[in-house]
């Protein structure tokens, strides 16, 4: 994540992208004008389906990566928002501007890279405590493991 061009990792990144884009129409289904956020909505609901799917079946460490798979997502977000006015990157199709339109309709374009600083802490602040859960888990088994086995 670290060493990859501006933080897009290429396979997980694109997969992203086909989530995203396969949220505008399928959100586009129920509502045109809310059809903009489906990108979004889009590539935020897989992973967070997964999380929930693996919590439930009580599996930690799927569970985890689905979390870290959710909040990576706010990245690209924040790189999109961050786009807003600058308008440079290139877009799939060459359409409109989700964040753009967004901000747009909010009223807080002139604020796109402040937006996107703070979705930006969010999505490295909920990765980092992911993985300290699991380091914790892992920590906590690991104590109970070396308790039963001094019996």
């Amino acid at each position: 994540m670290f060493a990859s061009e501006p933080g897009f990792i290429f396979g997980l990144d694109h997969a992203n992208l086909l989530f995203h884009e396969a949220g505008h129409p399928i959100v586009g289904l129920f509502s045109n004008r809310l059809e903009t956020y489906g990108g979004t909505m889009g590539q935020l609901t897989f992973p967070a389906v997964l999380a929930v799917s693996f919590w439930r079946q009580r599996q930690a460490i799927s569970f985890a990566a689905s979390v870290i798979w959710f909040f990576e997502n706010w990245l690209n977000i924040a790189r999109y928002m961050a786009d807003a006015r600058a308008l440079e990157l290139p877009l799939v199709g060459g359409g409109d501007h989700d964040w753009n339109t967004i901000f747009t309709r909010w009223n807080v374009l002139s604020y796109d890279t402040e937006i996107a600083g703070m979705v930006r802490f969010i999505g490295w602040t909920g990765m980092i405590l992911a993985a300290l859960w699991v380091g914790w888990r892992w920590w906590r088994d690991r104590s109970r493991t070396d308790s039963i086995e001094q019996f």
